[in-house]
C-alpha cells in the first residue's frame, strides 16, 4: 500500500540540521506512527512522503517554510529579569513563560544583560532547513477511529 489520503504511516527517521547536526531519531524498534494528511507532521516532510510504499529509504530535505516555519520577529520579546526568580536562569535555558497574548508557551533565552532576558518563543527548529533520512517502516488504512480523532491508535485501540 502506498502513502496517501487516510493511510496510517510508520517511518524510521533521522533528523539532521545545519552541518549535520541530529536533533531527534526515532529509536530502533520505535517507529514514529502519523495519520497521512491530517497534519501530524510538518507540511513538506507529508508531501515528500506521498506515494512511497514500505521500505521505502529517502533523504528528503524541508526547507524552513515548509518545516517549523522562516521564524517570527514578533515572538521574541525583552522581558525585565525582576519578573523571574533571581539567578536562576542561563543562556539558552528554555523556559515556560506567559506570551503577550496571555498564552502559556515554552521560550528560549536567547540573550541576557543585567536587566533583561530575550525571549524567543518560535519553535526551536523555526528558520532552519531540515535534513530527514527515513525508512518506511508500515503503511495500512487508517481505521474509522483514527480518522475520527485525527491521529493514529497504538496497539489495542485508543491511547494518549
Amino acid at each position: 500500500m502506498k502513502i496517501g489520503e487516510a493511510t496510517a504511516v510508520a517511518i524510521d527517521y533521522k533528523l539532521t540540521t545545519d552541518g549535520g547536526i541530529i536533533v531527534d531519531a526515532s529509536e530502533r524498534g520505535q517507529p514514529l506512527w502519523y495519520l497521512h494528511g491530517k497534519g501530524n507532521i510538518i507540511p513538506g516532510l507529508e508531501r515528500a512522503l506521498e506515494g512511497l510504499e514500505p521500505g521505502a529509504k529517502k533523504t528528503i530535505v524541508v526547507a524552513a517554510k515548509d518545516g517549523y516555519g522562516v521564524g517570527d520577529t514578533s515572538r521574541v520579546h525583552q522581558v525585565p529579569k525582576n519578573r523571574f526568580p533571581a539567578g536562576q536562569y542561563t543562556l539558552g535555558d528554555v523556559i515556560t513563560a506567559t506570551a503577550p497574548d496571555g498564552s502559556e508557551n515554552d521560550a528560549r533565552i536567547t540573550a541576557m544583560d543585567a536587566k533583561t532576558y530575550t525571549l524567543d518563543f518560535n519553535h526551536e527548529l523555526a528558520g532552519k532547513e531540515l535534513t530527514f533520512e527515513i525508512t518506511v517502516a508500515e503503511v495500512r488504512a487508517a481505521t474509522k477511529d483514527e480518522l475520527a480523532h485525527g491521529h493514529v491508535h497504538g496497539p489495542g485501540g485508543h491511547q494518549h
